[in-house]
C-alpha cells in the first residue's frame, strides 16, 4: 500500500494565486482543495483507504459508490412475488 491516493497533491499556492501559509491538500480527481478531515482519507491515517472510503476515488477509477446505492436496481429475489398465477 502507497502512502498516500494517486489523486492527492499537497499545494501552496491558490488557483487565483494567492499563496498559504502552509500546504493544503489538492483533489486533482474533483479538481478542488479538500477539507483537512478528508485528506486523512487521501493520507490513508486512522485505517482509511481511498478505494473503499472515498467517494471521489471510486468514481474517478469507476468502482461504483461507497455505500454501494448508487442508483442501479439491485434483484435480490426479495421482490419479486414467487407461487402460483393469482388471475
Amino acid at each position: 500500500m502507497s502512502d498516500a491516493c494517486e489523486f492527492l497533491e499537497r499545494r501552496s499556492v491558490g488557483d487565483d494565486g494567492e499563496s498559504f501559509e502552509h500546504e493544503r491538500p489538492y483533489c486533482t480527481a474533483v479538481e478542488a482543495f479538500v477539507q483537512p478531515m478528508r485528506a486523512d482519507i487521501c493520507a490513508k491515517r486512522y485505517g482509511l483507504d481511498p478505494e473503499t472510503d472515498c467517494e471521489h476515488y471510486r468514481e474517478a477509477k469507476g468502482l461504483g459508490s461507497v455505500t454501494g446505492l448508487d442508483g442501479d436496481a439491485v434483484d435480490d429475489g426479495a421482490s419479486t412475488p414467487t407461487g402460483g398465477d393469482e388471475s
